[in-house]
């Protein structure tokens, strides 16, 4: 492989891998006020915090949030108030956090006869550059309940709805400093995914803001275990960084040095790949419009849509520094100087 130099970071500063302080390198760049506020935003990705809703995300009460389901629904009241309390608006011109998408969109595309259901959309504009926009994405529905038995769906997708969360969390907060995004930050919270990535596929189709507009997405499904063959490994999957953008990997893989060096693994990152992951979460519905995508992903582990994928079997330290190492590649996504570039196909 071609040996490439990491770029500086543009606009923040990026915590060291054992500690909350302040790389030494970057403080040349950027003032003494933002070095302090991201380190706040990133110590907002609490694993205490992510425990507690998990744990009601993934609840028998949910009844594995099929899509459509009563327990769905009541699932995405609960996202929603999380943003309602934190402050955490939806597009002014959606009119409310809720993106219909309709039985019929579903039903042409092999959906059957699954109800209406809804996306659910959180917003932090931009200060700078608020008409660019960065998705960060998370299925929050699962596969319902079977012969009386829920199937809660913590890892999948639990911990991705969850991590969008506090993610958001940890924006709003360098937002209260002073400090809010360069770029808009818009989080989706996707329907449908189970049954052929419908709410993915039907923002796209209907996107909010231009689709020519979304500088990226970073989406999360399944973060919160491990798969057989990396046991025990601080690791994750990263699928389709360098895709469409040669600069959105080197970003990430700065952002994890700079965190917890986890152990990026770019097994599945091939679209000719057996398992063809590539195709398989909402990402793709935004990679098929030309726009950077990077999959996070812990794998198939042995729990995979089994009802036994319970939250008691998350690992809550290894969710936390995934979800970490997402907020700054996010961070830096959206305060960067200049968008990443689209260079391939």
């Amino acid at each position: 492989m071609k040996k490439i130099f990491l770029p500086v970071f543009s606009a923040i500063i990026l915590l060291s891998c054992n500690t909350a302080n302040v790389s030494s390198d970057r403080i040349d760049s950027i003032n003494a006020k933002s070095e302090k506020v991201f380190n706040k935003a990133y110590q907002q990705i609490k694993l205490n915090d992510l425990k507690k809703n998990l744990h009601i995300i993934a609840s028998d009460e949910m009844e594995g949030r099929d899509t459509g389901s009563p327990g769905q629904k009541k699932a995405g009241e609960y996202i929603v108030q999380f943003y309602k309390e934190l402050g955490i608006s939806f597009p002014k011109k959606m009119g409310s956090y809720y993106q219909k998408v309709p039985s019929s969109f579903m039903k042409k595309r092999g959906g059957g006869n699954l109800p209406d259901s809804e996306n659910i959309i959180a917003f932090i504009e931009g200060n700078e550059k608020p008409e660019e926009t960065i998705v960060v994405s998370a299925h929050y529905d699962h596969v319902g309940t079977k012969n009386g038995v829920v199937y809660n769906g913590a890892d999948d997708d639990g911990s991705g709805t969850v991590a969008v969360m506090q993610i958001a969390k940890a924006f709003q907060s360098a937002k209260k400093k002073g400090k809010g995004p360069k770029r808009s930050l818009l989080f989706l919270h996707a329907t449908g995914e189970e049954h052929g990535l419908f709410g993915s596929s039907y923002y796209s189709e209907n996107s909010v803001f231009p689709l020519a507009n979304t500088v990226a997405d970073l989406n999360i499904d399944m973060i919160g275990r491990d798969d057989p063959a990396n046991r025990g490994k601080n690791y994750v999957y990263v699928i389709g960084s360098e895709m469409l953008s040669s600069e959105l990997k080197i970003i990430n893989e700065a952002a994890n040095k700079k965190t917890h060096n986890l152990e990026l693994n770019y097994k599945y990152d091939d679209p000719k790949d057996p398992d063809r992951l590539y195709y398989r979460s909402d990402h793709y519905n935004f990679a098929k419009h030309g726009i950077p995508v990077a999959f996070y992903f812990d794998g198939i582990h042995e729990d995979y849509h089994q009802p036994t994928d319970d939250v008691e079997k998350i690992d809550f330290n290894l969710l936390q520094k995934r979800t970490q190492l997402i907020f700054t590649t996010a961070w830096e996504l959206a305060n960067r100087e200049n968008r990443i570039v689209v260079d391939k196909k």
